[in-house]
């Protein structure tokens, strides 16, 4: 996935959404000792995730 921006198309969120969440899922889960290198990579997750809900005006249920 390419960086989101304002020009984000919401079309690809059905898609762009759920591999993100899987990806957070898997750092949130994983064995990790929780660096700042890891707590980088968490937060550029969840803010991609906020960004593409918010964007896309999806519920967090999304």
């Amino acid at each position: 996935m390419t960086d989101l921006n304002s020009q984000y198309d919401c079309a690809n969120a059905s898609s762009d959404l759920p591999a993100l969440i899987q990806q957070l899922q898997q750092l949130e889960n994983g064995a990790h000792d929780e660096s700042k290198q890891w707590q980088d990579q968490v937060n550029h997750l969840r803010n991609q995730i906020a960004f593409i809900r918010n964007k896309c005006d999806l519920t967090k249920e999304s």
